[in-house]
């Protein structure tokens, strides 16, 4: 057995269109509606450029095969944050301006990491990170 590759985050939220809209006009995330049983109203998912669905967005009321009390608006809970390799550093940096967004920058030296934090609607904190800009 081993691990290949993070899969998807899942992101439980009562503003479906809100947060599947910052994923899109922050990342450049293509959303599409989730497979059935899913419906366009409870599911979207966010994909990459290469066709992967790396963020899965439901609402609250969503049918989940393992549920569980869900109160989105904390920031993040136990998981500290979600991390994502991009590029395309400054081009971030002015969508989150033109947003209006809180965020942090960090520079790791040693390793040519830059890095952006910042939340989405629902108070995920998002590690943007990229190398060598």
């Amino acid at each position: 057995m081993k691990v290949e590759a993070l899969d998807h985050v899942n992101i439980i939220t009562d503003d479906l269109d809100g947060t599947a809209r910052f994923y899109e006009e922050l990342l450049g995330l293509e959303r599409r509606d989730g497979p059935p049983p899913l419906t366009p109203a409870t599911a979207q998912w966010m994909f990459d450029a290469e066709g992967r669905a790396i963020i899965h967005i439901n609402s609250l009321d969503c049918v989940r095969a393992y549920d569980r009390e869900i109160t989105p608006g904390d920031l993040t809970g136990a998981l500290h944050h979600v991390a994502l390799r991009l590029s395309g550093y400054e081009e971030t940096l002015a969508r989150l301006d033109a947003r209006g967004a809180d965020y942090q920058e960090n520079f790791v030296e040693a390793i040519g990491l830059r890095q952006i934090f910042t939340a989405d609607p629902n108070n995920v904190l998002l590690e943007l990170n990229f190398f060598g800009e």
